[in-house]
């Protein structure tokens, strides 16, 4: 199979779970358990890709100058600073890092 392939049938799949999910009906999404499980799904997906993002290389697990800018955000979210000053503070952190050799 080649990558165009692959490409194509993952969009077509997508198309499909798209198109099935207009066919569920309504009253049972409005349930109070799916509504649930659907918020708490979105708010652990995020942390998983902020997780794999952040340690993530590969296979592998490192520790470099992405974890403290990752904190730095973190604590400036926490202190509801907005979200132009917490992307300048932590790329900043992370750059101060990698040129004082810290982590690459």
């Amino acid at each position: 199979m080649s990558v165009w392939s692959a490409v194509l049938l993952a969009a077509c799949i997508c198309v499909a779970l798209k198109a099935f999910g207009y066919l569920i009906p309504s009253h049972l999404l409005e349930a109070p358990r799916p509504a649930r499980i659907s918020d708490l799904l979105t708010v652990a997906l995020l942390a998983a890709l902020v997780a794999v993002q952040t340690l993530g290389d590969g296979q592998a697990v490192v520790v470099d100058a992405r974890i403290p800018a990752v904190l730095v955000a973190a604590g400036l979210l926490r202190l509801r600073q907005s979200f132009l000053v917490v992307v300048v503070a932590a790329a900043a952190v992370a750059a101060l890092l990698r040129y004082l050799g810290w982590a690459a």
